[in-house]
C-alpha cells in the first residue's frame, strides 16, 4: 500500500512549530512522515492549496445524546435548569431519538474538523453513535444516587449497563464510568464507582466544583440543591471543604478521573490534581452561559495538570465547535487576568488537540502530527474573506476562523468530512430531532417539569 500524502500552505504538527508549505504521509491508518512537502516521500499526493492540516480536534466533555435539546430552556439559573433538562429528557426523549440526538452532535462536531470525542452519557446511546459515525472517544456511562441506600442498587445497575454496552468497544471506541456530580452522588457511590473503575480498567469522569451551590451543599450542607435532596427525604450534612477536597478524602482522586468543569477550584484543590494527576476538562462557553464564572485556567496549567477543551452538551453552549471554544477560553484568561498575553492562540491550539489527547489518555494515539500516531486529521480552508490574510496558522484558526471552514477531516486515516461535507451523513437523524423539538416543546408548552 503506497503512502497518501497531503501537502498544504501551514502544517500544525502541535509538539513542534508550524512547518510552512508542509505535508504528512498517511499509510494505513497511520502518519508515516511530516516535514516540508518538497521532501515528502512518494505517494499519491493531494495539494490542499491555501489552508492549514492540523491533527483532529479533542472534545474532553460532551453531552451528545442531548442535542435535541439545544435552545430548549434558556435564561434560567443553573437548579431549576439542570431539573427541567432531566425531566424533559426522561419524560420525551425515547432510545431511538437519543440515538439520532447523538449522531447529529458527532456530525456538528466532525464537520468543525472533531475528531475524538469525551462523551458523558446516561443512556449509553453515544458509544453506539461514535462506534457508528466512525470517530475515537471514550463514553463514561453516568451513574446518579444521592440517597446511600441508593448505593447497592446504583452499582448494580451500572454493571448492567457497562455489561450491555461491551460490544460496541473497538479500538477507536471505549467505555469509561461517570459518577455524575457531588449533588447527584452519595460518598458510598463515588466510592463504589472509583472501585468499579478501577476493576474494571475503565478511565473515570466526574462533573466538579462547577457552581457555588455546589460548593455550599459540599462545605455548609447549605443552599438550593441540599435544599433539593432534603425535600426527597435524603440527609445532609458538611462533606469537606470543597468538591475536590470531598474526592481526595474518599480516596477518588487516585482513579486520576477526569474532572469536569472545576470553575471554583481552590489553590489547595489544584495542588491536590496535580498530586494525584487528575485531567480537567475545562468548558468556558458553558460555564459562563451557566453563570458559573471563569475557571482558573491559568493556575490549573501552571501547576502541570493535564488540561483539554469541552463544549459541554448544545443544551448548556449551544455550539460544539473546539475552535470557538478554544477563542473563548482565551478571551476569558485574557479578560479575567487583565493580560493580553496571558494566553497565545498557539496555546489554545494545543489544548484543543494535545491537550485534550493527554488529558484523556490518549496521548500516544492522537492529539499531535508525529510519525507512528493514528492518522486523525483536520485540514481548514484559509480561503475565505474572514480568514484573510494569515499570518500565523495558530492565530488564523483560533481567532478568526471556525469549525465551518473545516475542509477534509480524517479519522484513521479515512475520510470523515470531505469538501466541507459529511462522507456518510447519518440517515434520517435530521428528520428524528425536529420531531424531538416538537415533542420538547409540547412537554414544555403544557407545563412540563414545573
Amino acid at each position: 500500500m503506497s503512502a497518501r500524502v497531503y501537502a498544504a500552505r501551514w502544517v500544525v504538527p502541535v509538539a513542534t512549530p508550524p512547518i510552512p508549505h508542509g505535508a504528512v504521509a498517511v499509510r494505513g491508518g497511520h502518519i508515516t512522515w511530516v516535514g516540508p512537502k518538497d521532501d515528502a516521500p512518494p505517494g499519491e499526493r493531494l495539494d490542499l492549496g491555501d489552508a492549514v492540516l492540523i491533527p483532529g480536534l479533542v472534545n474532553t466533555h460532551t453531552h451528545l445524546e442531548l442535542t435535541a435539546m439545544r435552545g430548549f430552556l434558556e435564561e434560567l439559573d443553573f437548579r431549576p435548569w439542570i431539573v427541567r433538562l432531566t425531566r424533559a429528557r426522561q419524560a420525551v426523549l425515547t432510545h431511538d431519538l437519543l440515538l439520532a440526538s447523538a449522531k447529529v452532535g458527532i456530525a456538528e462536531g466532525l464537520l468543525a474538523g472533531v475528531t475524538t470525542y469525551a462523551d458523558t452519557c446516561e443512556s449509553g446511546v453515544a458509544l453506539q453513535a461514535m462506534a457508528e459515525m466512525g470517530v475515537r472517544g471514550i463514553m463514561y456511562q453516568e451513574v446518579f444516587g444521592p440517597d446511600p441506600s441508593q448505593c447497592a442498587a446504583s452499582v448494580r445497575g451500572l454493571r448492567e449497563r457497562l455489561a450491555s454496552l461491551r460490544h460496541w468497544e473497538s479500538p477507536r471506541v471505549r467505555l469509561g464510568i461517570s459518577p455524575h456530580a457531588p449533588y447527584t452522588v452519595s460518598d458510598e457511590l463515588f466510592v463504589a464507582a472509583a472501585r468499579l473503575a478501577e476493576s474494571a480498567g475503565c478511565p473515570m469522569a466526574v462533573h466538579l466544583a462547577e457552581s457555588e451551590a455546589e460548593s455550599r451543599l459540599v462545605r455548609d450542607a447549605m443552599g438550593v440543591f441540599a435544599d433539593g435532596l432534603r425535600a426527597r427525604g435524603i440527609a445532609v450534612a458538611p462533606r469537606g471543604d470543597s468538591p475536590v477536597a470531598l474526592l481526595d478524602r474518599l480516596g477518588v482522586l487516585g482513579a486520576q478521573p477526569l474532572l469536569i468543569h472545576c470553575v471554583r477550584a481552590t489553590a489547595p484543590d489544584i495542588a491536590r490534581m496535580a498530586h494525584h494527576d487528575c485531567a480537567v476538562a475545562h468548558c468556558p462557553a458553558s460555564n459562563a452561559k451557566l453563570g458559573h464564572g471563569i475557571a482558573p485556567l491559568l493556575d490549573i496549567l501552571a501547576a502541570g495538570v493535564r488540561v483539554g477543551i469541552g463544549t459541554d452538551s448544545v443544551a448548556a453552549n449551544n455550539r460544539l465547535d473546539i475552535l470557538d471554544e478554544a477563542r473563548v477560553a482565551l478571551l476569558m484568561q485574557r479578560a479575567a487576568t487583565r493580560r493580553g498575553d496571558a494566553l497565545t492562540a498557539a496555546d489554545a491550539l494545543a489544548l484543543a488537540t494535545r491537550g485534550g489527547a493527554l488529558a484523556l489518555g490518549l496521548g500516544q494515539e492522537v492529539g499531535t502530527l508525529a510519525v507512528g500516531k493514528r492518522a486523525d486529521l483536520a485540514v481548514f480552508s484559509l480561503g475565505s474573506p474572514r480568514t484573510t490574510p494569515a499570518f500565523s496558522p495558530e492565530d488564523a484558526l483560533v481567532w478568526a476562523a471556525a469549525g465551518r471552514e473545516a475542509s477534509l477531516v480524517l479519522v484513521d486515516g479515512e475520510a470523515r468530512v470531505r469538501d466541507g461535507r459529511l462522507v456518510a451523513p447519518p440517515a434520517d437523524a435530521h428528520a428524528a430531532l425536529r420531531d424531538a423539538a416538537d415533542a420538547l416543546a409540547t412537554w414544555r408548552d403544557a407545563g412540563g417539569g414545573g
